[in-house]
């Protein structure tokens, strides 16, 4: 099995656990702590360097943290128009999503950001149309990001 096969599984498993477990964190509590995030981004950018100098595949690992920055600067900036809005979690996090979904390609990443936004509002008009929050309910959006990211590689 290529290198590459093995260390995207390995990164798959590992993302799908904590995904799992900052869903939950995130949907009690509306926080993403840094004690997961933060290791889980650095990480990855190790995992990534070194699945490079193993495959010789620097433009893969180039895409990845170019995406990683990508969408972590676009949250932040989401983040600091609106202190009501994103969290500084949700930023971290986007990062580590970017990261992994441009690891893949620019059209995953494209496609997970767009998902994580149509997912997260489509649940928040639900919300709304069944009377349970209205437009200043706050709703964690960890969730919606790492579903959209999911749906993104599995789709593509």
């Amino acid at each position: 099995m290529p290198i590459h096969c093995v260390v995207v599984l390995i990164a798959h498993l590992l993302l799908a656990g904590l995904g799992a477990w900052l869903i939950v964190i995130d949907a009690r509590t509306h926080r993403l702590p840094n004690r997961i995030v933060l290791p889980t981004l650095g990480a990855l950018v190790l995992l990534i360097v070194i699945e490079a100098l193993a495959t010789g595949d620097g433009g893969r690992m180039l895409r990845a943290l170019l995406g990683g920055l990508a969408l972590g600067a676009f949250y932040a900036v989401m983040h600091l128009a609106s202190r009501q809005g994103m969290g500084g979690g949700d930023v971290k996090l986007a990062a580590v999503i970017g990261l992994v979904l441009a690891w893949h390609s620019w059209q995953t990443l494209l496609i997970g950001a767009a998902a994580a936004f149509l997912l997260g509002s489509l649940f928040a008009i639900t919300l709304m149309l069944l009377r349970r929050a209205n437009r200043k309910t706050r709703i964690a959006f960890g969730p919606w990001m790492i579903l959209g990211a999911a749906l993104a590689i599995v789709a593509t």
